[in-house]
């Protein structure tokens, strides 16, 4: 038995004794995702985790995912395999700062990104994820004064589709941040059929660029859904591997970040 096939097979031995169960998010590498009993984004894990009846929960994500499942699941134990799997994005958003950007802009919602610490969401009055995050904004009264943090281009975004005008913090996600944008245009000039999706939370020089805008999720499902045959992927590449998995037959091709030689579409701390 090879040390691959070895590794999964204790995990899937100590899942069985400890009565737990595994979810990882769509980032990771594909080998965790192979193991995971459930794969989704933030808001899928979110939901499935409320309804797992196991006492035990790995979450193979970064940390404000962990924490996120422990307040939907406060009676199971949550366990992150990695404790320094941090979060960019979530980590330019210091609650002590926020509560002061709050505070300095009174009489305003306050709407949360889910990639953000759970001292953060404490602050917070509305959680959102990139999956439902403009449905959210579009059902707040057009007159609402809102604060969305913490991730500027989800939020400019957002402004973008519903004619907001919400008050952005000042944060990003660094895998998003180093995605080039003449390096996108000179891959569509070399593959001119292929169809660009895009993250949200990516600069807004690319989301024009995109014929799909949406959630790790919402990309997935539309790639299933194209009768495209070739597609660039402008997010994080562990999305790849299900894209791959479930649209066989179809091409994906990585969009490169700013700098040659550089895997910044590669999360490491989700890695």
């Amino acid at each position: 038995m090879d040390v691959e096939n070895s590794l999964r097979s204790e995990v899937l031995r100590l899942k069985e004794e400890r009565d737990a169960v595994i979810l990882a998010h769509y980032y990771q590498k594909g080998e965790i995702q192979d193991v995971a009993d459930f794969i989704g984004d933030s808001l899928a894990l979110a939901q499935i985790a409320r309804t797992l009846p196991n006492r035990v929960i790995v979450l193979c994500g970064v940390h404000f995912m962990g924490e996120t499942a422990k307040i939907l699941c406060p009676d199971k134990t949550v366990l992150v395999p990695d404790v320094n799997a941090g979060c960019s994005l979530a980590d330019s958003c210091p609650a002590d700062e926020f509560e002061a950007f709050i505070k300095a802009h009174p009489g305003h919602t306050v709407v949360s990104y889910v990639n953000t610490s759970a001292a953060v969401k404490a602050l917070t009055d509305v959680v959102v994820t990139s999956s439902n995050a403009r449905k959210i904004v579009e059902s707040l009264p057009a007159d609402e004064k809102i604060i969305f943090g913490p991730d500027r281009n989800l939020g400019n975004y957002i402004n973008s589709v519903t004619g907001r005008q919400m008050l952005l913090w000042d944060g990003a996600c660094h895998v998003h941040e180093q995605f080039s944008l003449e390096k996108l245009m000179e891959l569509k000039r070399e593959n001119p059929d292929a169809l660009v999706l895009a993250h949200p939370e990516c600069k807004k020089p690319l989301l024009l660029l995109a014929d799909k805008v949406g959630s790790t999720k919402a990309l997935l499902d539309f790639a299933k859904a194209s009768d495209a045959r070739r597609f660039i992927v402008v997010t994080e590449s562990g999305i790849l591997h299900q894209m791959r998995k479930e649209c066989p037959g179809k091409e994906f091709i990585p969009a490169p970040p700013q700098e040659a030689g550089c895997a910044c579409n590669d999360c490491s701390f989700m890695k």
